[in-house]
């Protein structure tokens, strides 16, 4: 019987938390056929996630969970998820019930059809403000045109990743982490699934307009050097505009008989030093970026317990 993890992040989640699992369940119930985890990753709550996580495991043992040491994001945990789950495939949710599990038999249905990763696409974003709405947009459209590989809009964490692609992504070990260009990046086989999202269950969103700004950044800056080199493209028309100047000074020179004024050679020379100066800090910055994506290299995550048991503090 093959077995399904299914990777939940949570901080703070305590009102959400026994609508999932009994949503959860119901689906179990419904397929019989899979053996199933439920891994969730306390991500430092403050509040008494981790205890109703602990009471659902009593009675559950379906049921598992990693207890970070302190807050380390959500993007954090999903790395933890993947490293901790057991199963011949992983599907990541959020305990909001924004997604719906009962999507969940649909994405199963494209893993055994031979997809590596089934994506689930929103059509709809019930909850959320025309603004958060309109930034996402223009987020993803801002990513696709400065990355070299297709990223898939509208699409949050919500998809199953067959066990390649969980190994796969275990692989990228950076910091600061953008999983929704990762699950582009590895490739494979990819599948979409659409569905209505649904407003959150209880509780209030983690993510204020601060935080999503904070991983729009580490979006863009982890997975792409590309605002670096826009010092080089500043360079190309500082030097056209040097050089279209440079013939219009000579000419009216030549054809005014009128000698070059003093004014006139301090802008060239300020043009082309400029020009030059750019042109070396966008060379700089290209370097700076590889050096950049290959040192990190730091921890990403220390675990206080895994399943009631302390952990040693092993690096991950």
């Amino acid at each position: 019987m093959k077995k399904i993890s299914i990777i939940i992040p949570a901080y703070n989640e305590e009102e959400a938390l026994p609508y999932l699992y009994e949503r959860l369940s119901k689906l179990m119930e419904q397929v019989n056929n899979y053996e199933f985890e439920i891994l969730f990753i306390n991500d430092g709550s403050k509040d008494n996630t981790l205890n109703i996580i602990k009471d659902l495991r009593k009675k559950d043992e379906r049921i598992c969970y990693v207890n970070f040491s302190r807050n380390f994001g959500k993007e954090i945990a999903m790395i933890a998820g993947l490293d901790y789950a057991k199963g011949d495939c992983a599907i990541f949710m959020d305990a909001d019930l924004q997604d719906p599990p009962e999507l969940i038999p649909e994405l199963i249905k494209y893993w055994e059809e031979g997809y590596d990763d089934v994506y689930a696409r929103r059509k709809t974003r019930a909850g959320e403000t025309f603004f958060k709405k309109f930034t996402s947009k223009m987020y993803y459209k801002v990513l696709q045109n400065l990355t070299r590989i297709e990223i898939q809009k509208d699409t949050g964490d919500f998809r199953l990743l067959d066990r390649r692609c969980v190994n796969a992504l275990r692989k990228l070990r950076e910091s600061q982490r953008c999983s929704k260009s990762m699950f582009s990046w590895i490739g494979y086989n990819k599948k979409e699934v659409l569905y209505d999202r649904d407003p959150r269950i209880a509780g209030k969103t983690k993510w204020n307009y601060k935080k999503l700004v904070d991983l729009a950044i580490d979006g863009i800056t982890s997975f792409t050097t590309s605002p670096l080199r826009i010092s080089t493209y500043i360079s190309i028309p500082t030097f056209l505009t040097l050089f279209v100047y440079f013939i219009y000074v000579i000419i009216k020179s030549n054809i005014i008989n009128e000698p070059i004024q003093a004014f006139q050679a301090t802008i060239l020379l300020i043009l082309f030093f400029s020009g030059i100066q750019i042109m070396l800090i966008g060379i700089i910055g290209e370097y700076l970026g590889r050096i950049f994506n290959e040192t990190k290299n730091r921890p990403l995550y220390f675990v206080d317990e895994y399943n009631g048991e302390k952990e040693t503090n092993e690096i991950k």
